[in-house]
Order: C-alpha cells, then sequence, then structure tokens
C-alpha cells in the first residue's frame, strides 16, 4: 500500500507547493514512507505516540523516536484511541507534553459522539476536551498544534457532518481558543475529520473556520486523496 500510494501521492504534491500535506502511516510503515518522501514537499507524521518520553513501557513509540524518523507532526486523542484504547483527556495532555517536548507538533483530535450529540451536550464535550490541554500545559501550547474536529458519529460510517454543522463546531472552537488568546485564535489551523472526500471536500472546505481535513479512508486511495489536496487548493 505506501509503495504505491506514497508515491503517487508526491508526485501530485509537487503541482501544489501551497499545500501543506501530511501523511501518518502506522509505525512499522514509517520507515518506507520517510524514504519515499525525500525531496517532496509531503511531510511525515504518526498516528499516536506514547505518553512517556522514555522508560520501561515495552511496545510503546516515545516521540523522541517518531523524531528520529523524520516524522514533524503526531495524531493524538484520536476518537478511536479514546474509545479502544481509554485515553482520557488527561492522558491526551500528557502526550502532547511529551510530543511538544520532542519538537514535534501534535494534531489533538476532538469530537462527540452520536450519544452526546443526541443529548444536546456537543459544545461541552468538545470544549473539555479543548481545555484539558490548555489547563494542563498553558494556551501558548496551542501556537505550536493543529486541532482536528471529528464528529465521532460521522467515522466510518459513511455519515458526514453538512457544512453547517462542521462550520459551527469549528467556529466554537476557535471561539474558546480566542477568550484565551486572540492571536493563537487567527492562527491555528482546524482540521474536518469526520468521513471528509471527493465529493463533499470543496463545500466542507469553503467554510470560514475549516483550514482542511484529517483524511480517512479516502488516503488510503490515492487518486481521492489527490482530488481531495485539488479541493484544498
Amino acid at each position: 500500500m505506501v509503495d504505491s500510494v506514497v508515491p503517487a501521492i508526491n508526485n501530485f504534491c509537487a503541482n501544489y507547493p501551497d499545500v501543506d500535506v501530511v501523511i501518518c502511516p502506522p509505525f512499522p510503515y514509517l520507515m518506507k514512507a520517510a524514504e519515499l518522501i525525500t525531496h517532496s514537499n509531503v511531510q511525515l507524521g504518526a498516528q499516536t505516540s506514547a505518553q512517556h518520553h522514555s522508560g520501561a513501557y515495552t511496545g510503546e513509540v516515545s516521540p523522541p523516536m517518531l523524531a528520529e524518523f523524520g516524522c514533524k507532526y503526531v495524531i493524538v486523542g484520536h476518537s478511536e484511541r479514546r474509545e479502544y484504547y481509554g485515553e482520557t483527556n488527561e492522558i491526551v495532555a500528557q502526550k502532547v507534553i511529551q510530543i511538544q517536548s520532542a519538537g514535534l507538533l501534535p494534531i489533538l483530535c476532538v469530537g462527540e459522539t452520536l450519544e452526546q450529540r443526541e443529548k444536546g451536550v456537543v459544545q461541552e464535550t468538545i470544549i473539555s476536551q479543548v481545555n484539558a490541554v490548555i489547563e494542563k500545559i498553558g494556551i501558548e501550547a496551542l501556537r505550536n498544534a493543529v486541532i482536528a474536529y471529528e464528529p465521532v458519529w460521522a467515522i466510518g460510517t459513511g455519515k458526514t457532518a453538512t457544512p453547517d454543522q462542521a462550520q459551527q463546531a469549528h467556529a466554537m472552537i476557535r471561539a474558546e481558543v480566542a477568550c484565551q488568546s486572540p492571536a493563537i485564535a487567527d492562527q491555528i489551523s482546524i482540521l474536518y475529520g469526520g468521513s471528509m472526500k471527493p465529493a463533499n471536500a470543496s463545500e466542507l472546505l469553503v467554510q470560514k473556520d475549516i483550514d482542511g481535513g484529517l483524511i480517512g479512508g479516502a488516503s488510503l486511495d490515492a487518486k481521492q486523496f489527490n482530488a481531495i489536496i485539488s479541493a484544498v487548493s
């Protein structure tokens, strides 16, 4: 998969130097991916990392290890990590600390489940996830971070938040950051991560507070991924 998809993305991205493109393959493919994107404008990231800098944590991959592989970004707090691996807001905040201490940029994922949306606690849920990081390490940490909004109910289900729903969530996140630092709120990138694909990318990306996408299934197909890159441009 890496051998076929990454070169196709590389070649396509050469035509879009102003678009920031990051690929985040599973750990076993990081070295191969790093080799394939050499001399390209595609950057490397990881799908998660350990919450510890070092120590006897068999099987864990720490941020300094990822930095050695040439990673620049690390996804943290993805909804699947929160649901299946019990990652709490506290753990996510600790991971952000370790990621940044290694000189990497966290892509902080936040979002609500279908149950939370139906209960009317969307804002409470998302803001608590954002503030857990701010309260732990301060608003300044977001100068070197990216936020990704994931409506959990739209991941892998084929459902997508409407452009209005997505924009409302993104605007809410930006407003919360602005309460503590208008400057950081203006500069931070907030990505949409709920089943973005070629068919809906343009109408999502045209929204005022949606700065890009955290692409899931569509990233496994170079043709689809490249079509989204075109939409970004």
